[in-house]
């Protein structure tokens, strides 16, 4: 397949200066950079053509060649770029940003010695509530989203129009200012960032009207957010790239989605298990009842064996909530107590009156009742 025209790679005219190039050549660096488009193929080969672009148009004599022969240069070779991979961009064009390092350090994380640093835009903090069956199932939610964004009018380069753009005065391009320093030991260069286009390598003559030059407008966006199942109150999310947007290409921020939970009217959680208070009376104790109780999922019904001692707990299994990122899901605890009425009518006053010296109405202690901590060792048997 025939190779694509690199001034149409790069997206410049064929009378172009340097200065145009390099800037054209960091926007799609920084566009298609393996960091923003992790596992991306077609990105990535993107990324090496507007390199191999620029590794000919940013040399005079290649230039000079490419102009008059095209790709093959007027020899066999070519220029020798074809076929890059991504350690020959990093170390070739380390210095795309002025100074030393490798476009990891100079695109994203700042590590260069002069230049400019890449901006990066300012992360996002946004609350989510979820009940408690969103967070056992899991959610999608689409919040809207105050934020900055790229301006539209001039896709954020702060420039009122193309022909705005300068190469810089006092650096000439390069975007970094080298000085000499004698010393006791000799002289010292140094390089810094240039202080009046900020490692741009150019100069903005007439702003944008509607950012005024900075490249970002506030704006709105619907984002759509899953949220996996098992996540607890004050865990933190983050969807990288989905913050304010930073200008002059550089790499968005993130959203830190913080999650708070909704109580649930009758339930309690405890880590991955659910836990219910139930009450019954001591009739439905003596002789065994059937209850239905609320779980996440709806309604259940449980048997209550009769003789059943208040501070017993059941065992509804994998009715409780999922551990993020993993098969294992808790229980459902149902705590039964019996409840003891506090008035009571002279018809049953007596009745109870009467049951009272009844001998299967007498406390047996070790032989009808269990402590706590024996019908906890029951529950974990």
């Amino acid at each position: 397949m025939a190779k694509q025209d690199y001034y149409d790679v790069l997206g410049v005219s064929r009378n172009a200066d340097q200065a145009e190039i390099k800037s054209a050549y960091r926007k799609l660096a920084i566009k298609y950079h393996p960091d923003k488009n992790p596992d991306n193929k077609e990105a990535e080969e993107k990324f090496k053509e507007a390199a191999e672009a620029y590794e000919v148009l940013s040399n005079p004599e290649k230039r000079q060649r490419y102009d008059r022969f095209g790709h093959t240069g007027g020899t066999p070779g070519g220029y020798g770029g074809g076929g890059m991979n991504m350690e020959d961009i990093f170390s070739q064009f380390g210095d795309i940003f002025g100074g030393g390092g490798s476009p990891f350090e100079s695109f994203f994380s700042g590590g260069q010695r002069g230049g400019r640093r890449v901006s990066k835009g300012s992360n996002l903090r946004i609350k989510v509530k979820l009940n408690l069956q969103e967070i056992a199932k899991g959610a999608e939610k689409k919040i809207k989203v105050n934020k900055q964004v790229i301006c539209s009018t001039c896709d954020g380069s702060g420039a009122k129009d193309k022909s705005s753009f300068h190469t810089c005065r006092t650096c000439g391009g390069t975007g970094t200012i080298r000085r000499v320093t004698n010393t006791i030991l000799g002289q010292m260069q140094t390089t810094s960032t240039c202080p009046t286009c900020n490692g741009e390598g150019v100069e903005i003559s007439a702003k944008c009207a509607v950012c005024h030059g900075d490249g970002l407008v506030r704006g709105e966006e619907t984002i759509s957010i899953n949220i996996p199942a098992g996540v607890s109150e004050g865990m933190q999310l983050s969807m990288s790239g989905k913050g304010n947007a930073a200008p002059r290409g550089g790499v968005p921020g993130d959203l830190i989605i913080l999650i708070e939970e909704i109580p649930h009217e009758t339930l309690k959680r405890d880590g991955t298990n659910v836990i219910y208070d139930l009450y019954i009376n001591f009739v439905d104790a003596a002789l065994g009842t059937n209850a239905e109780i609320p779980t996440i999922d709806g309604k259940a019904k449980i048997k209550i064996e009769p003789g059943t001692q208040g501070g017993k707990i059941l065992r509804l299994k994998g009715k409780g909530v999922p551990e993020v990122n993993s098969y294992h899901k808790g229980d459902q605890l149902v705590y039964v107590n019996v409840w003891t009425p506090k008035v009571v009518s002279p018809e049953e006053k007596e009745l109870l009156e009467r049951l009272r010296n009844s001998p299967n109405f007498k406390p047996q202690p070790g032989k009808n009742e269990k402590t706590f901590f024996e019908r906890i060792k029951e529950y974990f048997e």
